[in-house]
């Protein structure tokens, strides 16, 4: 009886020992297959993974080789290029080349027949290799993991785009901003941030367009416009953009100028001042003349020299009124200088003026730069007067309309349909 006790205990604890160790061991794995596809673990199970495949492709070529071709060594060497370090993809190499040598061996010369190892298939290897340990090195050398370098991207790209975002303004002012990269990248060298300040009674606007365009600029617009928001209401208005100016040149960057105009709207009386450094001049539409006015405002770009003075331009939006800002891809271009832009740019505005501008700056960017190979933005502030209100109105009323009339049609359907289903009862 106490042996038979002695070794049932035996048995309990190997038992518990071996779910220990097993559990131990499932625990690791799952915490370095989690730490590897977070980019911040070792590549040791991919590697393992990947060694395993090359013998599994070589037998089973050397068991078909018409199936099976002797270029299917590529995959893991493919695979290799994105998952694995230039170290360990060295021992990869190394494997599928002991692989592709048994197989050269075991089929036989490729003079004998088809489905053998032939110059053009280590040439395809070869190949496949060569540019796999370069995607390797590059990224090895940027330290971001191919499997969270798109997540960053992304959460760069809208990180840029929340920055962008316009507040919200108090009825009768509409604003919307329409932005559209070079190339139909999603990075831009063009940005816009925007605050209310003085107790939500003053909106600050600064639009600006760094130089470059697209990818090679969107690295410096996300710095600049991280660095503008936190100055933006943190200082006078006609302090700004002398502090922006400074930060610029304190970057020393080769290419580190920009362009940018800086609106302080009055949101109570509808006054402004405009501010620029080197940027094209606002446009604003007079709903008493249905005529356009430039607004230039004086100053030179940014990050060019020190103790730089910006000089504003003032003006005020009375009901009906139409101010808009926008970056030079949007009116120049190599073969058209910037007046005929804005002239163009005005007469495409012209056609929003009766029916208001809810919606028009993306058809305006579309109408007038849709094919042009730069950053294009384009602000618009309008002070809507009681004809775009009443539109406005009107417009709210349809919808209210249709989403009741939709409810009613369907609550009838829903009454027939129970009714058709009683009478068949």
């Amino acid at each position: 009886m106490a042996a038979g006790r002695q070794r049932r205990a035996e048995a309990e604890t190997f038992t518990a020992r071996w779910k220990k160790q097993w559990h131990r061991a499932r625990v690791g794995m799952r915490r370095s297959a989690v730490d590897y596809f977070r980019g911040d673990g070792s590549d040791w199970i991919a590697l393992a993974g990947l060694l395993l495949t090359i013998p599994v492709i070589a037998a089973t070529t050397m068991m078909n080789s018409v199936w099976c071709a002797p270029a299917a060594l590529v995959l893991p060497i493919v695979a290799g290029g994105l998952l694995l370090r230039p170290a360990s993809l060295l021992g990869l190499y190394a494997a599928a080349a002991t692989a592709l040598i048994v197989e050269s061996v075991q089929l036989g010369p490729y003079t004998e027949g088809p489905s053998r190892v032939t110059p053009g298939v280590v040439l395809v290897v070869a190949a496949c290799g060569f540019f796999g340990l370069l995607v390797a090195q590059f990224r090895n050398r940027v330290g971001v993991p191919w499997r969270r370098g798109g997540t960053m991207l992304f959460d760069l790209r809208e990180r840029i785009r929340v920055q962008s975002k316009l507040p919200g303004l108090p009825q009768g002012w509409h604003r919307e901003m329409a932005l559209r990269p070079a190339g139909g990248q999603s990075f831009s060298g063009d940005f816009v941030v925007a605050a209310r300040t003085n107790g939500g009674r003053t909106l600050e606007v600064v639009l600006t367009d760094v130089s470059g365009k697209g990818m090679d600029a969107g690295s410096r617009a996300l710095l600049l416009s991280g660095a503008f928001g936190g100055l933006l209401g943190s200082l006078p208005p006609h302090a700004f953009l002398p502090a922006a100016n400074g930060y610029l040149l304190r970057q020393d960057w080769d290419e580190g100028f920009a362009t940018s105009i800086h609106l302080v709207l009055d949101l109570d009386s509808g006054d402004y001042e405009l501010y620029s450094a080197g940027h094209p001049p606002g446009l604003q539409l007079s709903a008493g003349t249905g005529r356009w006015e430039e607004k230039s405002a004086e100053g030179p770009l940014l990050g060019v020299y020190d103790g730089a003075q910006f000089d504003p331009v003032k003006g005020s939006l009375r009901p009906g009124d139409v101010l808009m800002l926008f970056t030079d891809g949007l009116v120049e271009t190599s073969d058209r200088d910037i007046a005929e832009g804005i002239d163009r740019l005005t007469g495409e505005a012209d056609r929003y003026v009766a029916g208001g501008f809810h919606g028009a700056a993306w058809h305006l960017i579309e109408a007038v730069a849709k094919d042009v190979n730069d950053d294009r933005a384009l602000l618009l502030i309008c002070r809507e007067g009681p004809t775009a209100q009443a539109a406005a109105a009107r417009s709210d009323s349809a919808r209210t309309d249709t989403a009741r009339a939709d409810t009613a049609q369907t609550d009838t359907a829903r009454t027939t349909a129970t009714g058709t289903s009683t009478t068949t009862r």
